[in-house]
């Protein structure tokens, strides 16, 4: 066998696992189709973020909330290694309102999670005039916010640069230009073809390339029941500080400007900014944080997240090529220090291996 594991996708999920694998002492060769690919490692918000996961399928905030306190030692290994700083800021993150029937729908919610899970979900809420103490900048229409302690915010680029240069330090391979065309059995193991006509022979294969799992995923036993979702971002240009906590659509990143994001629009796969979209962003970023008014737009892009018939995440071992697996999600971010710490476990089945049975695609089976 060339290696252990032939992983195909390099954007942070797939380094993320190969670092992991790595710390495992397995050979790993990870296939990256390049800055071509619908990537969404490059066009994300970069949070780090439990609050509003899971309502639905509580062990999904479990998981989310496994790998968020695990972020910092994560980040701090990242750092002391590689002599990147991904920049985690991780003391909460707001869900803010203008709206009083908002903001108390949202807290019935959380309430109800947080039962769910056993008390273990802390948030608190926040009327106007306690937010402003934390928040002096907000302004008259927001009406309170949801403070949730195990949020927060890393660079997504100084991530994605890390786990590259660790992968590499680590001993593994990581292959750019290289679309992976094929997946076959060979011998005990799998032939992954390449577009640019070179081959290597793996043990296993875990196929985590997000959109670009589409056409493969099929032909290796999985359903692929995956879409494009866009969400457009705005990016400010470097202002004095504005903001103390992220919120799930306004950040001031490490850098000085504000990010303010972000859209959920079913396009199909088609990337492209809208007027429209990107000023009722502007818009609602200006209810809260009136300053943004003068601030000087530098930056916009749009960018495809991953999403499965119910939003959430899939782990998936394929049923008719046994060492095959299948893994996307769109809270890469998020989910990185998981990823990193017990999906390896998982793959090569050892004790502490998480149950990820309800993340499996037989949830979609009707």
């Amino acid at each position: 066998m060339d290696s252990d594991y032939a992983i195909i996708g390099g954007g942070v999920v797939g380094l993320s696992i190969a670092y992991g694998l790595l710390d495992l002492g397995k050979r790993v060769r990870v296939f990256d189709e390049g800055d071509g690919a619908l990537r969404a490692s490059r066009g994300n918000f970069g949070l780090v973020w439990v609050q509003g996961k899971g309502a639905k399928m509580p062990p999904y905030a479990k998981w989310s909330q496994r790998s968020a306190t695990s972020w910092a030692e994560f980040a701090n290994e990242l750092k002391s290694n590689s002599g990147i700083n991904t920049s985690l800021i991780q003391d909460g993150g707001y869900d803010y309102h203008t709206s009083e029937a908002e903001l108390a729908e949202r807290v019935a919610e959380y309430s109800s999670l947080k039962k769910q899970l056993g008390g273990e979900y802390p948030f608190e809420v926040l009327g106007h005039n306690a937010l402003k103490k934390h928040e002096p900048h907000i302004g008259p229409d927001v009406v309170g916010a949801i403070l949730h302690h195990e949020d927060g915010h890393v660079n997504p680029l100084k991530l994605l640069q890390a786990l590259a240069a660790e992968t590499r330090r680590k001993g593994g391979v990581v292959q750019t230009q290289s679309r992976v065309t094929g997946v076959t059995p060979q011998g005990e193991g799998y032939k992954v073809a390449v577009e640019n006509g070179t081959q290597h022979i793996a043990a296993k294969v875990v196929l985590c390339a997000g959109l670009g799992a589409v056409e493969l995923a099929p032909k290796l036993g999985f359903k692929a029941t995956v879409r494009p979702q866009r969400g457009q971002v705005l990016i400010t240009e470097k202002m004095p500080k504005l903001m103390n906590r992220p919120s799930g659509t306004l950040r001031q990143v490490d850098e000085g400007g504000v990010q303010i994001g972000a859209s959920s629009e079913e396009a199909g796969l088609d990337d492209r900014e809208t007027l429209d979209v990107t000023a009722a962003l502007a818009r609602d970023a200006i209810k809260v944080f009136p300053a943004l008014a003068r601030a000087k737009l530098v930056r916009s892009w749009a960018a495809l997240r991953i999403m499965s018939p119910d939003g959430l995440p899939v782990y998936q071992q394929s049923k008719t090529l046994p060492g095959v697996y299948m893994i996307t999600c769109h809270s890469g971010i998020t989910l990185a220090a998981a990823h990193a710490r017990f999906i390896p476990r998982w793959l090569e089945q050892l004790a502490g291996a998480p149950d990820l049975t309800p993340f499996s695609e037989d949830r979609f089976n009707v």
